[in-house]
C-alpha cells in the first residue's frame, strides 16, 4: 500500500455505497484500472471497474439493491463479472483473480487470486493502480508496481517482464502503442524491443481487436505517434502492409521523391488539428496509398505517380474488407475522398473555370467541405512561401465554389429532366437513347452550355433527341 491517499477524489456517492456494502458484508473492495489512471491524470471517465476479494457477482447485487432501487444487474457467469449503470456511471464488478496463458491463445486460464495477483495480470503499471473503498483505509492507493510514479514520469511499463506480457496477450502491444499515443507517454527501449521480438504473435489476435486499437490511435490528437511506433517495432507491415509500403525514398539519376509514409502521417496530423471525423482521417491515411504501385521515373519529368488517386480508390474496398472496417457508406465516403483528393489541388494551380468547379461540386456533393479540408491538410511543404501561396489559391477555389453553388445549385444534383419525361416527349419505350440524352443534358449543364433548370434542359433534350433521329410529340409533358 502506498502512503498516498485519494479520499478527496472519490466524491461521487456511489463510492460511499460500495464502502458501506464492503463493511457490512466483510468483503474488501477496490476501484481499479483505467478509472484510477484517468482520475489521477484529471481525465474524465464514466467506466468504473470494482475488484473484490470474493464473488464479484454477489457483491454487485448487494450494491445495486443498496438504496432500494431495482437496478438491472447483467451477469456474466463464465467470467465471474457483473455490471449495472448507476446514474451516468457504467460499473463492472469482478472477483480478484490470477491468470495463466497457453501459447496458442490470448484467452487466459483464470483462478481466484489476491489483490496483488489481480494487479499483476494487468497490462501496464498505470492500469494496475487501485484505490481502497474499504472503510478502514478509504482512498488509500495500492500500487505494488510503482504505476503512480510511471504516471508522473509519463512512461509505459508492464507489471511483469514485458516479453512475457506481450507474448501472453499480443494485443497488449497495440494497447501500449495506443496509450502512448493517447497520453503522449514514452515507451522505453526495452519495451520497444519486447514488442519487436513478439511482433509475429499479433497474428493470433482477431482483426476486429487490432482494428479497434488502430481506430483509437487514429482518433487521438496526434495519430502519427502511434503509426511511427508501429513502424519502428515492425508491427505495421503485419497489421497494415499497404501503409508500411509507403515508406522509403528511391533515387534515380540523383532525383528522389518524398517519403510518402512520413508525408501521409503529416497530412493525418494536419487533418486531426481540424476535424475529429474518423472516416475523413482514414481518407488522409489512404489518399496516397497507391503511390508505390504507380511510381514511375521519367528522365525529363522525374518521379511520377500518375493515376494514383484512381488506383487508390479501387484499393479502398479490399483494405476495408481485410481490416474489418464497415463496408457501407463510410467505405464509399473514404473512397470518394481518395478519388477526388487531387481535383481541388489541380484547380488551385490553374485558372479556375466555372466548368471545373461545377464538376467538382457535382462529384463531391455534401462532402465538398471535407474534401477541401483534406486537400488543405495535404500541403506539407516546409517552405512557408509555398504554403501561403497554396492556401491563397485554395481560398480562391472556395470563393468560386460558393459562387457557382449559389448560381447553379449543383450540390447533390438531380437532373431537371427525368427519363420518364424523355420517354413521354418522344413517345418511346425504355432504351439506351434515354441514357444518352440524360448524359448529354448533365454534361451541357456542367459545361455551362445550358442553365440548371427545367426550361433550359427540356429545350436541350428536344434538340439532342432530334439530332439522334427521334421525333418529339407536339405537346410538352
Amino acid at each position: 500500500m502506498s502512503s498516498e491517499n485519494f479520499k478527496s477524489h472519490l466524491q461521487h456517492p456511489f463510492f460511499k455505497i460500495v464502502s458501506q456494502v464492503s463493511e457490512a458484508e466483510g468483503v474488501q473492495a477496490f476501484v481499479i484500472g483505467g478509472f484510477v489512471r484517468d482520475l489521477l491524470l484529471g481525465r474524465p471517465s464514466k467506466d468504473i471497474d470494482i475488484v473484490v476479494l470474493g464473488s464479484g457477482i454477489d457483491f454487485a447485487k448487494k450494491v445495486a439493491a443498496f438504496d432500494g432501487k431495482q437496478r438491472k444487474v447483467v451477469q456474466y457467469q463464465s467470467f465471474g463479472t457483473a455490471a449495472f449503470n448507476y446514474d451516468e456511471l457504467e460499473i463492472e464488478f469482478v472477483g480478484a483473480r490470477k491468470e495463466s496463458y497457453r501459447r496458442e491463445s490470448r484467452k487466459p486460464i483464470v483462478e481466484n487470486g489476491t489483490l496483488e495477483e489481480d494487479q499483476l495480470r494487468r497490462d501496464f503499471t498505470i492500469n494496475a493502480l487501485s484505490i481502497s473503498l474499504c472503510e478502514r483505509d478509504f482512498g488509500a492507493l495500492y500500487d505494488p508496481f510503482n504505476g503512480y510514479q510511471d504516471l508522473q514520469d509519463q512512461i509505459i511499463r508492464t507489471p511483469q517482464e514485458a516479453i512475457q506480457t506481450f507474448s501472453d496477450d499480443p494485443l497488449r502491444m497495440m494497447r501500449a502503442i495506443r496509450f502512448a499515443t493517447q497520453l503522449n507517454f514514452v515507451i522505453p527501449d526495452d519495451l520497444i524491443e519486447s514488442i519487436r521480438e513478439n511482433k509475429e504473435r499479433i497474428k493470433i489476435v482477431s482483426q476486429e481487436r487490432i482494428t479497434d486499437e488502430m481506430n483509437k490511435i487514429i482518433r487521438t490528437p496526434k495519430p502519427s505517434i502511434g503509426f511511427k511506433i508501429m513502424f519502428k517495432t515492425g508491427l505495421l507491415p503485419l497489421v497494415f502492409p499497404e501503409m508500411a509500403d509507403l515508406h522509403g525514398v528511391e533515387y534515380v539519376q540523383g532525383k528522389g521523391h518524398k517519403d510518402n509514409f512520413f508525408h501521409t502521417l503529416q497530412v493525418l496530423d494536419n487533418l486531426a488539428d481540424r476535424s475529429d471525423n474518423l472516416w475523413l482521417r482514414w481518407g488522409a491515411i489512404l489518399h496516397d496509398i497507391a503511390k508505390p504501385a504507380t511510381k514511375r521515373f521519367d528522365s525529363r519529368a522525374g518521379w511520377t505517380f500518375h493515376g494514383h488517386e484512381d488506383r487508390g480508390a479501387r484499393m479502398v474496398p479490399e483494405i476495408f474488407r481485410r481490416l474489418k472496417l464497415p463496408m457501407d457508406q463510410q467505405m464509399k465516403y473514404v473512397q470518394k475522398m481518395v478519388e477526388l483528393h487531387l481535383r481541388p489541388i489541380a484547380l488551385s494551380k490553374d485558372i479556375v473555370t466555372d466548368s471545373g468547379i461545377r464538376r467538382l461540386l457535382f462529384d463531391a456533393g455534401d462532402d465538398i467541405e471535407d474534401l477541401m479540408m483534406l486537400c488543405e491538410s495535404d500541403i506539407t511543404s516546409k517552405n512557408d512561401v509555398k504554403v501561403k501561396r497554396y492556401l491563397k489559391n485554395f481560398g480562391v477555389v472556395r470563393q468560386k465554389l460558393r459562387a457557382v453553388e449559389e448560381k447553379d445549385r449543383l450540390r447533390n444534383w438531380q437532373p431537371p429532366v427525368t427519363g420518364e419525361m424523355i420517354m413521354k416527349a418522344f413517345d418511346m419505350r425504355p432504351c439506351k437513347e434515354i441514357g444518352l440524352i440524360k448524359t448529354a443534358i448533365r454534361e451541357a449543364i456542367l459545361d455551362g452550355e445550358i442553365t440548371n433548370d427545367f426550361e433550359g434542359a427540356y429545350a436541350f433534350m428536344l434538340k439532342t433527341g432530334s439530332a439522334m433521329g427521334l421525333v418529339p410529340v407536339k405537346q410538352k409533358p
